[in-house]
């Protein structure tokens, strides 16, 4: 995926002027509404010229301030982007396609290395600090865990905690009718770590969850995509993932890797300890017919 603008504008900080690095943190404090802004706005709140605001916009490589924001809204197209809109781009992309229609056993070896690509590229791109993090928090025994996600993304969040109630104590997920959801929210406390998958299309009680639970004082894990769900503004730990396809729907393939991988790591954290609690839970499913 290409970088964001936000990601251009800081790898370009080091070749601006001091006048000009006034306006991209003006730009990067207020990402992405302030781009938006006007020129005049702008200057206001970085203390510089409009003409600056200008000279800023062709120095980070655009020729002008209007070509600036056309990047944006083209990026936050690709970020709100549903299965109908990347259905409809699919389909236009084919229309222009003149070559015949692949064998199924052809596709199969294309989406295969497509797939392969995008767990690796996720692999590579998760940044070892984020991940040991997650690792400590999910394998604190002090701790409880709270897991939530979204449309599609709730079978991960269960995936997960299905997995770590096998090891551990205290992991839950979040309820489904309101009254349970209400009261489990309330009850979020400065011990507690929230995970939450979030991807496009982002869901708002997933950022308003993020923020309660960091208002309790407690630890935020966020899984999501490279454009970035408003939830990771809250969180300790961001977990990105690609989400690469040939089809209107978003891969989740490369999460489910990062999932597991997160699983084994925090079941060698935890040691004997979790494997004793494997054993028990074993022993309790068969005497009572659950296995």
């Amino acid at each position: 995926m290409s970088p964001t603008l936000a990601d251009e504008i800081r790898s370009r900080l080091g070749e601006l002027s001091p006048a000009e690095r006034k306006v991209a943190r003006v730009l990067l404090a207020g990402y992405p509404a302030a781009v938006f802004e006007t020129v005049a706005t702008i200057a206001e709140r970085a203390g510089v010229s409009a003409p600056t605001v200008l000279r800023c916009a062709s120095r980070l490589g655009f020729k002008g301030f209007p070509d600036l924001q056309a990047a944006l809204r083209s990026e936050l197209d690709a970020r709100n982007a549903s299965p109908i809109t990347l259905y409809a781009a699919t389909e236009t992309s084919e229309r222009k396609t003149t070559a015949p229609p692949s064998s199924a056993a052809t596709q199969l070896g294309e989406r295969s290395a497509l797939v392969q690509q995008a767990v690796s590229q996720t692999f590579e791109e998760v940044a070892p600090h984020e991940f040991e993090e997650a690792v400590s928090l999910l394998g604190d025994p002090r701790r409880r865990v709270h897991l939530a996600g979204g449309r599609f993304t709730h079978l991960l969040a269960e995936y997960l905690g299905l997995h770590l109630m096998q090891f551990r104590d205290q992991v839950s997920l979040l309820p489904h009718k309101d009254v349970e959801r209400t009261s489990f929210l309330t009850q979020l406390a400065r011990r507690d770590v929230t995970v939450l998958f979030d991807y496009r299309r982002y869901e708002t009680d997933k950022t308003l969850i993020a923020e309660l639970a960091r208002e309790r004082g407690g630890k935020v894990i966020v899984f999501t995509d490279p454009w970035l769900s408003p939830a990771a503004a809250h969180a300790d730990v961001v977990l990105i993932t690609q989400v690469s396809s040939d089809s209107p729907y978003d891969s989740l393939a490369p999460a489910l890797a990062i999932v597991e991988s997160l699983v084994a790591a925090v079941l060698d954290r935890i040691g004997g300890g979790g494997h004793e609690r494997m054993k028990e839970a074993e022993r309790i499913a068969r005497r009572t017919g659950l296995l």
